[in-house]
C-alpha cells in the first residue's frame, strides 16, 4: 500500500464583532488536526466571549476520520464557550464525510433562540432547506 504525500495544513484566524473566523487550507489529518484544535481553543480564551466561531473550509484537501474527531472537538469547545460554530463552504468530500458518519447534524444546527424548524445554520452543497414544522396541536 503506497501513501500520498499530505499537505501541511495553514490556518489563520481573525475576531471581529463577537466572531472568531478561521481559514483552513491543506489537510485535516492525523498529521495536522491538532493544529485546529489548539487555535480554536486559544481563540475562544482571548477573546471575550465570542458568540460565533465560523470555519472556512473551502480550502480543505483532505478530512481523515482524525480531522473529523478535531471538528467534533471543536463543536463541544464552542459549545462550552456558549458560542454557535459554522462550518462554511464545506467541500463536497467534507459533506460525504458528515452524511456517512452521521455527523452533519452537529454542524448544521439552529442558532440558539431560533424557533425549531427555522433550518440549519448553512445549507451545504446540493442541501435544501427542511419545511418549517407546523406546531403541534396537542401542545
Amino acid at each position: 500500500m503506497t501513501t500520498s504525500p499530505t499537505t501541511p495544513l495553514r490556518l489563520s484566524h481573525h475576531y471581529a464583532d463577537g466572531v472568531v473566523g478561521v481559514e483552513l487550507h491543506g489537510d485535516l489529518d492525523h498529521r495536522h488536526a491538532e493544529l485546529l484544535v489548539d487555535a480554536v481553543r486559544r481563540a475562544l480564551a482571548e477573546h471575550d466571549g465570542p458568540h460565533e466561531v465560523r470555519v472556512d473550509c473551502a480550502g480543505l484537501t483532505t478530512v481523515d476520520s482524525i480531522g473529523l474527531a478535531a471538528l467534533l472537538m471543536i463543536r463541544r469547545h464552542t459549545d462550552a464557550a456558549g458560542a454557535v460554530l459554522q462550518l462554511e463552504s464545506r467541500t463536497t468530500q467534507l459533506d460525504r464525510l458528515l452524511r456517512l458518519t452521521g455527523t452533519l447534524g452537529h454542524f448544521t444546527h439552529t442558532r440558539p433562540g431560533a424557533q425549531p424548524g427555522t433550518g440549519p445554520l448553512e445549507a451545504g452543497p446540493g442541501e435544501e432547506q427542511p419545511p418549517a414544522r407546523s406546531p403541534d396541536p396537542g401542545a
